[in-house]
């Protein structure tokens, strides 16, 4: 059987040599770059392999089209061009190259780093103008230095390790590390804020998600060391750019790094005004290697599809086998909210997920429900990068192990899951049903058994069960215009701790005001 790849986007023909090569397998390859959407859509049909980069934009419309595709790679990380739900209806797999360009972005930072420390650019500038200003552009060494890394995955650890060894000391923040892990890798750890008091240069490595848009902003701008240096090869939009221009115009912030902004091309932008900023037109990735190794990665997992029927890096969910359906799907939805609740019961990185399942689901095989289950706990921090098929990759390789637990003892309930999360000082858990005729519920959380539609806003209250607590919280949303839909109440003890959990009609943004209650002491804000 020939198979037909087509190659929409300009790629490194030495990233590609892996197909130009194979002998086992009858391959036809077809590059035709520059297309419209419409010629693409015209010839998709005839392919069963679609290769792009960036610039093809892979819609709905082009992917119904596609009768034959059965894969599709992006050279590269990002998938944005990629409509992935409709890839997943056409049960068409999506695979991408996710460490690719881990050094080069690792090095492009470094790169920064020490850019800014020595003011290069502007010095070079200023030679190029006719001027020799050595006095002007004195920078500062390395050496002894704390860099502060938000964000330590793949890159955060690369830049990490070259920070190093420049003999820089290095502190951490990640939802994933703990005590273990930062003792590994020889770095110290803490939260956004414990870096922020210590570091002398920040880099930022995370996702954009919403709970990281901006996640250095005016207030932890404040609370930095006095002449930090900021460096974003990351993301635009993890850092507010007014609060950093802000702080960069009263002299807080000694100079910043930037590769990336919140909106791109940003040619003009006012931080480029400021002679303490230098920046690059988002190059983290753009080496001759990068590009090779994301095309050789891509090209890797269409071989071992084709031949194994098995890829490294999907990104999207290939359809669950039929038989396997009527069994678990009905229970996907509650598994993954389960999973995405029980994230918020802690900011602790988390060492182990243990999933038990009761009564007949026991007798199934669980494994896409435990993925669609761990996929509701990392995206949390994760955002849409977890899905079913690398739910649990993602999970090894932040060293989170995942237990699977079967009884077909139910006390309660024909059938429930209970998710556990085990941190290194907290243990916290969530147990669901399905019910017949009313669908979903989580029936426990922690010690308190509740009866809560996992759905919507939720607000998640711990506090004192002392008369008129549950009349305050009340008032206080009210005071906010927040309406509540539902309420319920759970307590151990009376007297003792006790937790609210309240359906409302739209997303509470800010929950300082109910933190701030004497008896009550967290309040988690979810929406599902």
């Amino acid at each position: 059987m020939t198979i037909n790849i087509l190659i929409s986007d300009p790629l490194s023909e030495d990233g590609i040599y892996p197909l130009r090569q194979e002998k086992e397998l009858d391959l036809n390859i077809v590059s035709n770059t520059g297309l419209s959407p419409a010629e693409l859509k015209g010839i998709i049909k005839d392919f069963d392999v679609l290769l792009v980069r960036s610039q093809t934009k892979v819609t709905r419309e082009i992917i119904e089209a596609a009768d034959n595709l059965k894969l599709i790679g992006r050279a590269g990380v990002g998938v944005d061009n990629i409509d992935l739900e409709a890839a997943t209806e056409k049960g068409i797999i999506v695979v991408n190259a996710p460490d690719g360009n881990t050094n080069s972005a690792a090095e492009h930072t470094t790169a920064m780093i020490m850019a800014l420390a020595r003011h290069i650019p502007h010095a070079h500038m200023s030679l190029q103008e006719g001027r020799w200003d050595r006095k002007k552009f004195v920078g500062v060494e390395l050496k002894n230095k704390t860099l502060g890394v938000v964000g330590f995955g793949r890159i955060g650890q690369e830049v990490a390790h070259r920070a190093k060894g420049n003999r820089m000391n290095v502190i951490a923040y990640d939802p994933f590390l703990t005590a273990e892990k930062a003792e590994k890798a020889g770095v110290a750890y803490g939260s956004v804020e414990d870096v922020a008091k210590v570091a002398d240069f920040i880099t930022v490595h995370t996702p954009l998600l919403d709970s990281t848009r901006h996640m250095i902003n005016e207030d932890i701008f404040k609370i930095m060391k006095d002449d930090v240096r900021i460096i974003n090869c990351a993301r635009g939009g993890i850092i507010d750019e007014d609060a950093l221009y802000a702080a960069i115009e009263s002299g807080k912030v000694a100079g910043a790094a930037l590769d990336v902004m919140e909106e791109e091309p940003f040619v003009g932008h006012k931080l480029l005004d400021l002679p303490q900023v230098i920046a690059t037109p988002h190059l983290g990735a753009s080496t001759i290697e990068a590009q090779e190794s994301v095309a050789v990665d891509v090209s890797n997992d269409i071989l071992s599809y084709f031949k194994f029927g098995s890829v490294l890096n999907p990104v999207n969910m290939p359809s669950v086998p039929k038989d396997m359906v009527a069994k678990v799907e009905p229970f996907f939805d509650l598994g993954y909210k389960i999973g995405n609740l029980v994230s918020h019961l802690t900011d602790e990185a988390i060492n182990e997920i243990n999933i038990y399942y009761s009564g007949d689901l026991a007798n199934f095989d669980v494994r896409p429900l435990t993925n669609n289950t761990v996929k509701g706990i990392l995206t949390r921090n994760l955002g849409n990068h977890v899905n079913n098929v690398n739910a649990r990759y993602l999970a090894e390789r932040n060293d989170i192990k995942v237990n699977e637990h079967k009884s077909t003892r139910a006390k309660a309930f024909l059938n429930s899951i209970t998710v556990e999360l085990v941190t290194d000082h907290t243990t916290h858990k969530i147990k669901g049903t399905l019910l017949a005729g009313l669908g979903a519920r989580i029936v426990q959380v922690n010690d308190y058994v509740v009866d809560i539609v996992p759905d919507g806003h939720i607000l998640m209250i711990r506090h004192t069960d002392k008369p008129g607590a549950i009349g305050l919280v009340g008032t206080l949303l009210a005071d906010q215009n927040i309406n509540i839909a539902t309420m319920q109440v759970g307590r151990t003890s009376e007297g003792g701790d006790a937790i609210m959990v309240l359906s409302v009609d739209y997303a509470v943004e800010n929950v300082d005001f109910l933190k701030q209650q004497k008896n009550i002491f967290d309040v988690k804000a979810i929406n599902l």
